[in-house]
């Protein structure tokens, strides 16, 4: 009996925490915003909601995840910053 009354106390506490404040960006959040942040990270889903797109590298790193792994990996070891980034792919994405 314990456990269901804890079980049942989790569920109220967690069904209350979705009731979360919108984005600031009222075309961005959502489902959307979800699955950037937790399939691409915190900066990739706050970048997102800021009005940025995901780019074409991260929706590959979830069919195949070594290899933009392996290239994100050479591009942060070869100085890479997001202003070379910008230059490279456009303002879309940074």
């Amino acid at each position: 009996m314990r456990k269901i009354l804890s079980a049942a106390a989790a569920c109220m506490i967690l069904a209350g925490s979705l009731n979360t404040a919108g984005a600031i960006n009222p075309n961005r959040g959502g489902v959307m915003g979800f699955i950037a942040g937790c399939c691409f990270g915190i900066r990739a889903g706050a970048a997102y909601n800021d009005g940025k797109e995901i780019h074409w590298r991260e929706w590959i790193g979830l069919i195949i995840p070594i290899v933009p792994m392996l290239w994100n990996g050479f591009d942060g070891a070869n100085g890479m910053t997001t202003q070379d980034y910008m230059e490279k792919y456009g303002t879309t994405f940074y």
